[in-house]
């Protein structure tokens, strides 16, 4: 069964900084990319960054381009996101994602609130 558990999330203040981590359970991780997503109230589910497992190829919404960076640990099957300079407007629920992508499956993570406000 697969399991994706987000944490590191909590109140900082803005220009702050946040590591969030994903935790990453039953999956073989041979064939999969990875990605970091965002949900602020009353908004859409917004992309952030992704990842391919293998190469560890990395891309970047613009939103956060240039203050976030996405990384993975193949050995402790771990991804992460750094957040960096953080914005009132980074408030929201952060999720990671695998897609398998063999048969095109998604997988999410319950999400990790992040809080930015003085």
């Amino acid at each position: 069964q697969v399991h994706l558990v987000e944490s590191g999330g909590g109140l900082v203040q803005p220009g702050g900084s946040l590591r969030l981590s994903c935790a990453i359970s039953g999956l073989p991780l041979d064939n999969y990319n990875m990605a970091w997503f965002r949900q602020a109230r009353g908004r859409e589910r917004e992309f952030l960054a992704g990842i391919t497992w293998t190469t560890a190829t990395t891309m970047y919404g613009d939103s956060v381009k240039g203050r976030f960076t996405i990384s993975r640990d193949n050995v402790k099957n771990m991804m992460y996101l750094q957040m960096n300079s953080l914005k009132p407007e980074d408030t929201a629920v952060y999720y990671c994602r695998a897609t398998d992508l063999d048969v095109r499956a998604d997988y999410w993570g319950q999400g990790t609130q992040v809080t930015v406000s003085s």
